[in-house]
């Protein structure tokens, strides 16, 4: 409303100012080339406004068709743009789905519309890998590393292919020097892996710090990923310097309560001194909150010497920290049955075969013990032991389908740090055999890897020496 008011005020003073300009006496003459040419004011002006106005059209028909063939050209360098990149969209979809010979014609498109793009070389790489070219793969991911926006991404897929083909050296080396540009987790992952394969935990825990410092570890990771190689440690000091060994576990205790691995560790270094009540009461304190199979075998370590019936004592005031759990149930039956009390096992396995409850395979296993050591061969025997091949399987050490009688401080497929879980195994789950090797089809560890499919690595000589 305001600028109305004002527009209406200014459209009358102009008004105004041409009625005075034509009310105006007088006249103006031009002399040029012998030619005079007289006119009064207002026309004078409003030819002068003419001329303007015609200049300005003329240079503006001009300076339109000085920049017509630069339109045409910017129009046609749009179009291709706009082909290029629909051209990566629809190769990284492919990609996506797996489709290798759509990827690798639309990565041809894009390399020929958006040779300059990032991302051209990216889905070459990747339309690579989807086909299983893996020399193309690495010669456009090294294209990437010589451009500061696509080292990273290129280092990234250098490291890879690296350890595709089980190269550590070359895979470190690419890790490391992705490390050094910026703190990214994978690079951080992997240089602490390798370190931890190398058997040099010391160099592992300043990179865990370094991750923590640079973000790429949250606190609570950090703090288990320290515990492992503080357990790690100890497993290797126990016999040679007990007193850094039972520190180390103890460590690894404050930042991971409860942890089976790091307790067992400091109990075997006091049994082994002659601490046996301090490694008892250890074990107590952890199994109140986490009782575990690993923690029932080493207090009946720490109790070697005594008579089955003062293992029965102390284990029964164990459990009494978790009655209600499996393992103290199976723990309490175990020594009971080395006793031949085989009243007080069957008692302690009973809430665990109760109506409407599905015993795991190792409380089915120790029914039939009972029952054969009660009543020798016979029925029940029988039927526990074919309950038992068909129940639920029991919790074990497991990482990347590879399950191990004893906990490791690294997956021995991938090399990860913190893999090995608790956990029932899955049907398809592989033992470690006696040098602790996975013991894995060679199919399973040589079939073509997707191109964002995490890849294998070695067994660790200190996960063997482990095992």
């Amino acid at each position: 409303m305001l600028f109305l008011l004002f527009f209406i005020i200014a459209l009358a003073a102009v008004a105004y100012g041409l009625e005075l300009l034509i009310e105006q006496p007088g006249s103006l003459t031009l002399d040029f080339a012998g030619y005079q040419f007289e006119a009064s004011i207002p026309v004078a002006v409003g030819g002068l406004l003419l001329i303007l106005a015609a200049t300005i059209v003329i240079w503006a028909i001009v300076m339109a068709l000085l920049r017509m063939p630069g339109r045409w050209t910017g129009d046609s360098r749009l179009k291709r743009r706009d082909k290029g990149f629909d051209a990566l969209s629809q190769g990284l979809i492919a990609v996506g789905t797996g489709d290798a010979a759509r990827a690798k014609k639309a990565a041809h498109v894009a390399e020929r519309l958006l040779p300059n793009e990032p991302l051209t070389q990216f889905l070459k790489a990747q339309a690579a890998q989807l086909a299983g070219d893996r020399r193309l793969a690495e010669e456009t991911f090294h294209k990437m590393t010589l451009k500061p926006e696509t080292k990273l991404l290129g280092l990234r897929g250098l490291h890879i292919e690296a350890r595709r083909r089980d190269d550590a050296d070359a895979a470190h080396h690419f890790a490391k020097e992705a490390h050094a540009i910026a703190p990214v987790p994978w690079a951080g992952s992997a240089m602490l892996e390798h370190l931890a394969a190398q058997g040099d935990w010391e160099k592992a825990r300043e990179a865990i710090e370094a991750s923590l410092a640079a973000k790429a570890l949250d606190p609570q990771t950090a703090q288990n990923l320290h515990a492992v190689v503080e357990t790690a440690m100890a497993m290797e000091k126990e016999r040679d310097h007990p007193h850094d060994a039972l520190h180390l576990a103890r460590q690894a205790l404050k930042r991971r309560p409860g942890f089976a691995p790091a307790a067992v560790a400091a109990a075997r270094v006091l049994v082994r001194h002659g601490d046996r009540k301090q490694a008892l009461k250890l074990i107590e304190t952890v199994w109140a909150t986490k009782p575990h199979p690993d923690l029932g075998a080493a207090y009946l370590e720490a109790l070697t010497g005594e008579s089955n019936a003062a293992k029965l004592a102390r284990v029964e005031k164990l459990v009494r920290a978790a009655p209600h759990a499996p393992e103290s149930r199976h723990l309490v039956a175990e020594v009971a049955l080395s006793n031949r009390n085989f009243a007080k096992a069957r008692d302690a396995l009973a809430p665990l075969v109760a109506g409407g409850r599905h015993p795991t395979a190792h409380t089915c296993l120790l029914m039939a013990e009972i029952e054969d050591g009660a009543h020798g061969p016979s029925g029940p025997v029988r039927e526990w032991l074919a309950r038992g091949s068909r129940a639920p399987r029991d919790p074990v050490w497991i990482a990347d389908g590879v399950v191990s009688k004893t906990w490791l401080p690294m997956s021995p497929v991938t090399g990860r740090l913190d893999a090995f879980e608790w956990k029932p195994p899955p049907d398809s789950a592989q033992h470690l055999t006696e040098e602790g090797k996975p013991n894995i089809p060679a199919a399973f560890l040589t079939s073509p890897a997707e191109p964002v499919a995490p890849p294998s690595g070695e067994v660790s000589q200190e996960a063997s020496a482990d095992q």
